[in-house]
């Protein structure tokens, strides 16, 4: 089974088109090229069907970065 961070990072990937092994643990919005506004959004439709939750607008202006992520939805989940 795969832990949390891991199928974040899958999702990332897809959303970002790259692999999971370019996304370090420390990826934020300042480190990943592809992580622009649009990216953005499609990364937090991507998460809320993957994990099957929904983010408020304070979640998804808040998490820019991997930590984020995964600290929004373990609180979810």
């Amino acid at each position: 089974m795969l832990i949390m961070r891991d199928k974040i990072k899958n999702v990332m990937a897809l959303v970002f088109e790259i692999e999971p092994s370019q996304i370090p643990d420390s990826a934020s919005t300042s480190t990943i090229d592809n992580w622009d506004s649009m990216n953005h959004m499609n990364l937090v439709v991507a998460l809320e069907e993957e994990f099957n939750i929904l983010f408020s607008d304070e979640e998804i202006v808040e998490i820019i970065s991997l930590d984020a992520v995964e600290k929004s939805l373990s609180s979810k989940l």
